[in-house]
């Protein structure tokens, strides 16, 4: 039997996988690994970078691209033989990733290949890999000694068990919960549109009514616009404890990674797992990510504390002096409601501008103006589900840098939130690079049946940020693969995607694709000037939500001890509760779904702080812009060159300072959320 994945193949053939291909095709690749791995260390000759490094570069290729499409098709169409399929593997491979460092014989070439005169032969790409491999080999237990390099292995396979299983509770206990509500007058306030999706998905279901979900475009709506504050207390509740009741309890998960966590940056001597996991990223040290979000908090509490008054007292001028605190599911309904009064502003006026195909291809059509690239549909790419479209993007001469992938809409066999991934990083040729492969995923407001699908502006925003990582990876010009496009710092590799979200703030860049979905008119004065002005409301507020998750982080991963601090949920819950708007309940448990942090061995444990910390080098960066013109094809084409053809080929410092001429500065981001 053909097994689909057991070649590299560009048109990844999705509708030919099945269950039963994972394991032989993973077991296959494992063994060819293996292989190649323990020849590089049997070489008794003098060290060169393509015996070594590039051999070693070589040998997980195919691996890496098995479990990318697995993981990948697990996390958009999953289904229990592929859950069981993906879940028998993920031992196997993390044993193996785990080994590679603590390969004795590997790891004296390595060291041969350093001290050799090769290595001062090499070119600056070259040299990069060989001090990033010996740094990671020695942070992932190299100089262990054999005791030390088993229970490693332990480790790291009982962590990407834990992790796998995290995610799965997730999307299980999301997709139980749902509301049906019969009575139309129960769901005064919200938006037609909003009534319409709750309309047919309960029809989907074969149910009568209006139905929804913990998926954020059901969600969200009701929290924000719906006038029963009891529903939207259900809602609420529902989201944020998510996770926390059998059969997808994840509390002792959480526990588990997290000691599994601090047990192995012991093992290999920090001090606690911040500090292992940032020792590579531009911050270098959980306590200077620390102090990055202690004086962002500094400079927001006082204008974060005046909001919530302020919502207070808007709430009491509607409602009487007498109306109560506002509690968690008050807060965005009030928020909204205040932002009209202030702005007159309607996030959903806005959405008939936004219909998704037409923003895409004004996504598109800004990288050209930016970058000097067309995309095309193509339509000759395997795809795994209806809703998915495949595109090609193209350099200026014609030439394909890299094909990609857009799956926009919710479903349950799917995963919650946006993402990006890579699927394959060309390799360097004759002339140029191999194409590219990588893909786009969301949540978007899906479309009504013969209607086009119309999205939130913040939903814009999110379509932006994706597509920014996506050219990160589809422009790399790296001879490394490792190396390559979204392979950096995870505190840098935020600036692509949230600099492109700047371009949806700017009349210029709307005037490509927000146009009304009937009349084909651009956004009026009257609905654009009250959302540019809008974008610093409540700012301070968006900015403590997004500095309490790192605060809880940062915490988890350098303070917590179990034996101390007790139980993980209630812990998180104290740290959290001062940075929210309101007095959070007894039973909130938000972190138990919050796959940023225990969804992956390491992924943003640690680094949640990265959101910040880029959104800093974005602000900052796009004041460059800014100054020349927003689509100033001479700034566009040194971002380019210097940011997302680069990849991790040099420090992302240095790669700033390129860019910029100096290093980045706060002040922007201040002025930005108007809170300078």
């Amino acid at each position: 039997m053909d097994n689909p994945l057991s070649q590299i193949r560009f048109a990844v053939p999705f509708s030919a996988i099945r269950a039963e291909h994972v394991e032989p095709a993973v077991d296959g690749w494992l063994s060819q690994a293996r292989t190649a791995i323990d020849a590089i260390a049997a070489r008794t000759d003098a060290p060169s970078y393509d015996s070594t490094l590039g051999a070693l570069e070589d040998s997980g290729e195919g691996l890496e691209y098995a479990m990318g499409v697995v993981g990948h098709l697990e996390s958009v169409v999953t289904h229990d033989a592929l859950r069981e399929a993906y879940n028998a593997v993920q031992p196997k491979v993390a044993a193996f990733s785990s080994s590679i460092p603590l390969h004795a014989g590997l790891w004296q070439r390595l060291q041969a290949l350093a001290a050799s005169p090769a290595a001062a032969t090499l070119d600056e790409t070259q040299r990069r890999h060989l001090e990033r491999t010996i740094d990671e080999f020695k942070r992932h237990g190299a100089q262990l000694d054999d005791a030390g390099k088993a229970e490693l292995q332990q480790l790291d396979v009982a962590l990407a068990m834990a992790t796998t299983k995290f995610s799965e509770h997730v999307l299980d206990s999301t997709n139980a919960w749902e509301l049906l509500v019969t009575d139309e007058r129960m769901l005064a306030g919200l938006p037609e549109s909003a009534l319409q999706a709750a309309r047919a998905s309960a029809q989907a279901k074969g149910k009568a009514g209006f139905r929804f979900t913990l998926q954020a475009p059901s969600m969200l709506p009701v929290l924000t616009y719906l006038d029963d504050a009891g529903i939207r207390r259900d809602v609420w509740h529902a989201s944020n404890t998510r996770a926390t009741a059998a059969p997808w309890d994840n509390r002792p998960v959480m526990a588990e990674i997290l000691r599994l966590r601090a047990r192995k940056a012991a093992l290999l001597g920090y001090a606690h797992f911040a500090d292992f996991a940032l020792a590579d990223r531009m911050a270098k040290h959980g306590a200077r990510a620390r102090g990055f979000v202690d004086e962002l908090r500094s400079r927001t509490e006082a204008a974060f504390a005046r909001e919530q008054q302020e919502l207070l007292d808007f709430r009491r001028e509607i409602e009487g002096p007498q109306a109560p605190a506002l509690q968690p599911w008050d807060v965005p309904y009030w928020a909204e409601k205040q932002r009209r009064a202030r702005y007159d502003f309607d996030d959903e006026a806005l959405r008939p501008y936004f219909a998704y195909d037409r923003v895409l291809q004004g996504l598109f059509a800004i990288a050209q103006r930016l970058y000097g690239v067309t995309v095309e549909p193509d339509d000759t790419m395997p795809v795994w589900h209806e809703d998915v479209r495949a595109y090609k993007l193209l350099d200026e001469r014609g030439t394909m840098l890299g094909a990609f992938y857009v799956d926009p809409f919710p479903r349950e066999t799917k995963r919650d939130g946006a993402w990006m991934n890579g699927l394959i990083t060309g390799r360097p040729e004759r002339e140029g690079f191999a194409p590219h492969l990588g893909l786009m995923c969301g949540n978007l407001t899906p479309p009504l049946p013969g209607r086009a699908a119309l999205l939130l502006h913040r939903e814009v925003e999110t379509l932006a940020h994706e597509f920014g990582h996506l050219l990160h990876h589809l422009l790399s010009r790296v001879s490394v693969r490792s190396l390559g496009g979204t392979n950096v710092a995870w505190d840098f590799v935020e600036l692509p995607s949230q600099i492109m979200e700047n371009w949806c703030w700017e009349r210029e860049a709307l005037d490509l694709f927000a146009r009304h979905v009937d009349t084909g008119e651009t956004i009026p004065d009257a609905l654009l000037q009250p959302l540019q002005r809008a974008r610093t409301f409540r700012a301070a507020s968006a900015m403590m939500r997004q500095l309490g998750f790192c605060d809880v982080d940062l915490s988890l991963h350098m303070d917590y001890q179990p034996e101390r601090d007790g139980d993980v949920v209630a812990y998180a819950r104290t740290i959290m509760s001062r940075y929210a708007p309101a007095p959070l309940p007894d039973d909130y448990a938000m972190i138990a779904g919050f796959g940023h942090l225990f969804a992956h061995p390491v992924g943003y444990a640690a680094g949640y702080y990265s959101y910040k910390w880029a959104e800093v080098l974005d602000a900052d960066a796009f004041e460059r812009f800014r100054e020349a013109g927003i689509f100033d094809r001479d700034v566009g084409e040194s971002f380019r060159r210097t940011i997302l053809e680069r990849g991790n080929s040099r420090d992302p410092a240095e790669l700033y300072r390129e860019f910029r001429g100096r290093d980045p500065e706060v002040a922007p981001l201040l002025r930005r959320s108007g809170l300078a």
